[in-house]
């Protein structure tokens, strides 16, 4: 691009689009740029941002003198030696919790509160974003807790990945994420709506919108039996035919979509059909599955990592709970098996660890087994950008590096598109225009 033009786009752009008095305005050198996952990589590219948002890619590296801002001098960024991508979206994450054994657990659920939670939220946020993970879905938390972290984190006060919240998952009553299971009457905690589990359609409708009312940017359900809930229930459909009807079409009318944690293949297909945008975990899927994924375009979000996890803990005496160790031994081995299966026959995937069942900041192990179960780089690295955010419904701000997009980034040491690993080697993150790892 010619220097003029250039820097009367950068001036324009910050006299159309101010966030403060004097814009920051950043030029990035990029060796090698996978602006748009699924399009060949460009070689010397350069990356203008004006305060949180890209403004222009161009060819070459510019020189920070030639371009004219209102700002009194232009940082550089000199990446001119690594690989630069977008930064990465989880879309299944637990940020306010992490699990532990058994007794630990216990006595947490015994003497923590959410104050506690909100305090594990800050601290796994900066772990999660240092991996190079720049936005997530954050599916279940206790409380208003990851609400009030996602605003934080849009505020600029604590440093942590763009947050898109469900708040507390809708169960039914004894179900997986009734968070009473296991406790004694004296101490089962008289629930806010928000928290309420809900038995009917009328009582689904309203836990939706009471979640809603809270802020969530979208709606989990827990439409089967799940491995961590401290109850012999099994994994399979826990919610009626009408209940889940009731709450896909209650978060549409209000603007939201659904995710639906579903293990049994009854419970996947039901919630298929009632208009889920995604299916987490997917364990016992079958053709009919498939089938309904792909008629109503929705997304399988993996969480193989989590299967991993349950799985080698599932083999320590004492980690679990009894009805949890049988479920995990059974359910941990099949996830992996299962997302090959929905791979290979063409549904949408869209990148999600489970984290909080596993160690935050580990979330691109799951580069790792998914492409040991058949799937290209290419596509490892376009489930974590383009379909991350489609699924999210966020493609036109994340999910790719363009002009108007925000500025998040990340930087490797190698072509990842030779080998999936060297996302587990971030070395540089910027979110929001905010450099978070140098």
């Amino acid at each position: 691009m010619n220097h003029k033009l250039f820097s009367i786009a950068v001036l324009t752009a910050a006299l159309l689009f101010p966030t403060q008095a004097t814009a920051k305005t950043t030029l990035i050198h990029c060796g090698t740029l996978i602006a748009v996952p699924g399009q060949p990589p460009k070689s010397n590219q350069s990356i203008l941002i004006i305060d949180d948002k890209i403004v222009f890619i161009t060819d070459g590296f510019t020189n920070p003198m030639d371009v004219e801002t209102t700002d009194e001098e232009v940082e550089l960024i000199d990446l001119s030696h690594s690989f630069v991508l977008p930064g990465l979206i989880d879309c299944h994450t637990h940020l306010t919790g992490e699990n532990k054994p058994a007794l630990e657990r216990m006595r947490s659920r015994m003497q923590e509160g959410e104050a506690h939670a909100a305090i594990d939220g800050v601290a796994n946020a900066k772990k999660t974003i240092e991996a190079g993970f720049t936005s997530v879905r954050n599916v279940g938390s206790p409380g208003s807790v990851a609400l009030a972290l996602r605003d934080r984190i849009n505020q600029g006060i604590v440093p942590g990945p763009r947050m898109f919240v469900s708040g507390p998952a809708v169960s039914v009553t004894g179900g997986h994420g009734d968070p009473t299971n296991s406790l004694s009457p004296a101490l089962r905690p008289e629930l806010a709506p928000y928290l309420a589990t809900a038995d009917g359609p009328s009582e689904a409708r309203k836990a939706v919108r009471a979640r809603v009312r809270q802020g969530v940017d979208l709606i989990k359900i827990t439409a089967t039996g799940g491995v961590l809930s401290p109850t012999a229930a099994g994994v399979d459909q826990q919610f009626f035919d009408d209940e889940l009807e009731s709450i896909v079409e209650a978060a549409h009318m209000m603007g939201r979509k659904v995710a639906a944690h579903a293990h049994g293949t009854d419970g996947i297909n039901a919630a298929l059909r009632a208009g889920v945008a995604s299916i987490e975990h997917g364990t016992y899927l079958d053709k009919e599955s498939i089938r309904l994924f792909i008629e109503n375009d929705a997304y399988l979000v993996p969480t193989i990592h989590a299967g991993k996890f349950v799985e080698e803990k599932a083999k320590e005496d004492g980690y679990f709970p009894p009805a949890v160790q049988k479920k995990a031994a059974a359910v941990g081995p099949l996830i992996q098996a299962s997302f090959g299966r929905a791979y290979k026959a063409g549904v949408n995937i869209a990148f999600g660890t489970d984290v909080g069942v596993g160690a935050h900041g580990t979330n691109a192990q799951e580069f790792i087994y998914m492409h040991q179960a058949g799937m290209s780089n290419e596509d490892c690295l376009i489930s974590a950008t383009i379909n991350a955010a489609k699924l999210i419904g966020a493609e036109n701000q994340i999910g790719t590096l363009e002009a108007g997009k925000y500025a998040d980034i990340i930087a490797v040491p190698t072509n990842p598109l030779d080998d999936i690993s060297t996302l587990l080697n971030i070395q540089f993150v910027m979110a929001n225009g905010q450099v978070r790892k140098d």
